[in-house]
């Protein structure tokens, strides 16, 4: 199976999600992710209701990604390939229906794993997902692969670039291993 194949399977998560929370800031963050949302979703049910002390840091990650810059869709890329990378079920469809969210073109999310070839991304989109892929794979890059960011990006976006791709393999990193897979968000939204 590859990776792509793993991505799109249904499986369930190892730890059973926990349904009925106890604690009141439990109860308030899945009423407010379904409302939000239209369901609770299932990292803040297997994460977060066994750990809540969690919730903190992901709310400061999230208000420090929202400060980032970069145009959306750049964001979304970065998240989108750097799930799929990593094999992150949760992390492929939230990506993909936040970047629905804001009407950005589905399609372009079927060239990732081709995106040197495919002219659905500019010379800059393809500078920056060769970066982050390096960045990935190696957690470092070659002086060629950085010096190619640089043509394209100033510093402060370039900074952004390498936080957003440290945010998403955080959160993957939290998913996969856990077995959470896809939340069906993309066909949610989709509904509403």
């Amino acid at each position: 199976m590859t990776k792509e194949q793993t991505i799109q399977a249904k499986s369930e998560p190892r730890l059973t999600p926990i349904e009925n929370p106890q604690s009141l800031k439990l109860k308030l963050a899945y009423w407010y992710t379904e409302r939000m949302i239209g369901k609770v979703l299932t990292p803040l049910k297997v994460h977060y209701a066994r750990f809540p002390e969690g919730l903190g840091l992901s709310r400061k990650i999230m208000q420090t990604e929202q400060k980032c810059t970069l145009e959306p869709k750049l964001k979304h890329l970065i998240k989108v390939y750097i799930a799929t990378l990593n094999g992150c079920a949760f992390c492929v469809d939230i990506g993909k229906a936040n970047a629905q969210k804001e009407d950005m073109n589905p399609e372009v999310f079927d060239d990732l794993l081709r995106f040197e070839e495919s002219d659905r991304f500019s010379k800059a989109e393809k500078a920056m997902l060769s970066y982050i892929d390096e960045v990935t794979r190696n957690k470092h890059v070659a002086d060629a692969t950085f010096e190619r960011l640089q043509e394209y990006f100033n510093e402060r976006s370039i900074v952004q670039i390498t936080l957003l791709n440290a945010i998403e393999n955080f959160y993957n990193l939290m998913n996969a291993p856990m077995n959470i897979g896809s939340d069906e968000l993309c066909e949610l939204m989709n509904g509403n």
